[in-house]
């Protein structure tokens, strides 16, 4: 296998803040694509590039140790793999005796020898290749004579290990993703390592301690892992400060450019390649059973998992995971516009549940998305009640390279210390960074070393200051109450009022036009359509005859109470008395319809004497979860309105629960700072001065004279 030497500068090399610089090797393989100009369009040169920089790199690695590979085939064909893994240094090997050089020679088989050579790789290399489908281009190529200069160029690029480590080719790899990311999936985003750095330290800040016991077992899990920076970060922060520690990666990626050279550069770290799966995490748990004692990952932002605009098949796999008894997705699921939740719940089913920890990527949203019964309300109050969430991060902006939007990193666990128990950090690390010098597609800021250090002393000092609050888990959760006041209502046959109650639709039941027109213009009705439709046509006379008695029925006189007017309304519409009798709710909504609120009115009670309170009045008051109600309604309700109520309406106990306890976290309003406005003054005399600038450069243009 891999020397250890190699290994100890590759954990070394990783937590060097010094710039790595990968301008000329990633400039000289992107003008490569220049050759398939023709035939690929731009979005498609990765279907080349990609994979013969894999390629390239596993030759380079192999290429020092490839003659004793090749002496043992010829000796014995059928020698084992595990042989030949010994000779070649690695886990993986080429029994092919061509090389992409050697492969120049015979231009007229290009395509064919390339192929051959290929199969000489170990079966490992082969499932990264077939699964990149790079045999259809090496066709395409060759058909439309581009293949030569392809391998030519890439002949010439030197990848070796020894000169270009495992952190140098992660920087490689990412930055010729930046350049096709134009293209990418939405919601995805390459994490640079300024942004892994600090995610890994402060990961590891705490809670922690048993990593650095000799010849410590610690698993690692990235299920979005992308190229795997992530996975190879945390590798080599652990085996800097415990050598001796048996680091085990796991992750998960759907990309399948990104999975093959997260596997490529697993088997040349010597790592068990076939911990890393090409699946989608929505739809499976590679690895059920085995629990992680950290989580880190960056999910797609934004991504639907159900609808139209979902991957086929993972809404399906969502919903059918959710119904399971011991689901990944255990405290519900968000709106199908953004599967960021459903990551957070799957990582949490993962953790360790004696001391795992996580940390997590994720935009705004799941910090305040959704209503108080939402999913994503009710997911946030799981991991609150849970005790789940540690800390959360707000990062500066325009530090991924093809997005400038604001991220936080969530860090979850389940061994906190005990000052953070029932607790909540939230820290402001926004103004932490350094611009960059020159920016890499939207990437215009870094974290730099001295940054990172800022940034975990605030995680890790757990005081409060004007970048660190801490609150208790409760701060963020809330009680839905309906505010309503007693019933009073005025009654009255008047123009208004009658125009009020068709405004109300208590005619609808009997006549509708709206509804009568929606029906008319469906091409195919059903049987129950049809029958609703006769109802309503059939209805009309009745309804005109009900508006003609009532309008010829007007007066000035106003009743206070239902028990006045009640035996007026009945004897007004008397002629109508049959069909009332047959629609017996018709005659309740006819007296409503006729009806308005009047403080003046008798406050109306049901049969036991107990007030009835109108729901039309109706108002809802958000109000903290740890905040008595009388003490709320006395400070912000009452001195309004002196004779309202509040009603808590949860019902868990029902069929479909009507939840009125929910959680979000209104990270910004914590750290919002009042810039006062500009005094008038000062606002004249700067519009003053432009109102100058613009004459004099108006005048200047044409020629001194306004």
């Amino acid at each position: 296998m891999q020397s250890q030497d190699l290994k100890h500068t590759m954990q070394n090399v990783i937590w060097d803040d010094a710039p790595v610089d990968v301008t000329e090797e990633v400039n000289f393989i992107w003008s490569i694509a220049n050759k398939l100009r023709g035939p690929y369009q731009s979005d498609k040169y990765k279907n080349v590039i990609i994979p013969m920089t894999i390629i390239r790199r596993f030759e380079c690695a192999l290429e020092k140790t490839k003659p004793a590979v090749l002496q043992m085939v010829s000796t014995n064909p059928n020698i084992p793999d595990k042989v030949l893994y010994k000779a070649a240094g690695y886990s993986f090997y080429n029994k092919s005796r061509l090389s992409l050089n050697e492969l120049l020679n015979d231009s007229a088989n290009i395509a064919e020898n390339f192929k051959s050579y290929l199969q000489g790789f170990s079966q490992n290399v082969k499932d990264i290749i077939a699964n990149l489908e790079f045999e259809k281009e090496i066709i395409k190529m060759d058909k439309h004579n581009r293949l030569y200069g392809v391998v030519d160029a890439f002949s010439n690029v030197d990848l070796n290990p020894a000169i270009i480590d495992n952190v140098k080719m992660g920087y490689i790899f990412e930055d010729l993703i930046r350049r096709f990311s134009e293209n990418a999936e939405a919601g995805d985003h390459y994490t640079g390592r300024d942004i892994i750095k600090v995610m890994v330290e402060i990961l590891l800040a705490e809670g922690a301690d048993d990593i650095f016991d000799d010849h410590k077992v610690v698993t690692v899990l990235d299920q979005a892992c992308g190229t795997g920076g992530m996975l190879s970060t945390s590798y080599n922060w652990i085996k800097r400060f415990n050598n001796t520690a048996e680091v085990k990666l796991y992750g998960q990626e759907i990309n399948p450019e990104s999975f093959a050279m997260c596997v490529a550069e697993m088997l040349i770290k010597g790592e068990d390649a076939d911990k890393v799966q090409h699946v989608d995490t929505m739809k499976t748990d590679s690895f059920p059973g085995q629990k992680m004692r950290f989580v880190i990952e960056n999910p797609p932002f934004g991504q639907s998992w159900g609808g139209k605009d979902a991957s086929e098949g993972v809404e399906s796999a969502v919903k059918d995971e959710f119904d399971k008894a011991h689901s990944r997705f255990m405290a519900g699921l968000p709106g199908t516009g953004d599967m960021q939740l459903l990551f957070m719940q799957s990582a949490i089913d993962k953790m360790d549940d004696t001391n795992g920890r996580a940390a997590i990527i994720e935009n705004g949203s799941p910090l305040f998305a959704g209503g108080t019964a939402s999913g994503e309300s009710q997911i946030r109050r799981y991991m609150l009640e849970h005790d789940l969430i540690e800390a959360i991060i707000a990062l500066p902006t325009d530090l991924f390279y093809n997005t400038g939007i604001a991220t936080y990193i969530w860090i979850l666990s389940k061994n906190k210390r005990e000052e953070r128990q029932g607790k909540v950090q939230l820290i402001d690390a926004t103004q932490l960074y350094h611009v960059l010098r020159k920016s890499l597609g939207k990437k215009r800021n870094e974290i730099t070393a001295e940054d990172r250090e800022a940034i975990v002393k605030l995680y890790a000092d757990f005081t409060e200051n004007e970048n660190s609050k801490i609150f208790r888990n409760t701060e963020f959760m809330y009680r839905e109450y309906a505010v309503m006041q007693p019933l009073q209502r005025s009654y009255a046959i008047n123009k208004e009022r009658i125009e009020n109650m068709l405004a109300k639709g208590s005619l609808n039941s009997i006549y509708d036009e709206g509804k009568i027109a929606e029906l008319q213009a469906k091409e195919d009705l059903s049987d129950k359509d049809k029958k609703k439709l006769d109802t309503l046509e059939g209805g009309q006379p009745l309804y005109e005859d009900i508006v003609t008695t009532l309008r010829n029925s007007v007066s000035d006189t106003l009743y206070l109470s239902p028990k006045e007017f009640e035996p007026i309304l009945k004897a007004v519409l008397k002629p109508h008395a049959v069909e009332l009798a047959v629609n017996k709710t018709l005659f309740s909504k006819i007296m409503d319809g006729l009806s308005l609120m009047d403080k003046t009115a008798e406050i109306q009670r049901d049969r036991k004497g107990n007030i009835i309170y109108d729901k039309e009045t109706k108002d809802t008051e958000i109000v903290p979860f740890e905040e008595n109600i009388d003490d709320y309604m006395t400070r912000e309700v009452l001195p309004h309105i002196p004779d309202a109520k509040a009603f808590f309406e949860e019902d868990m106990s029902k069929k479909k629960p009507v939840i009125k306890t929910g959680a979000e976290i209104p990270f910004t309003r914590y750290f919002y700072k009042y810039v006062p406005p500009k005094a008038s003054d000062e606002l004249a005399q700067e519009f003053f001065a432009l109102d100058k600038s613009v004459n004099e450069r108006i005048a200047k243009l044409f020629g001194g004279a306004l």
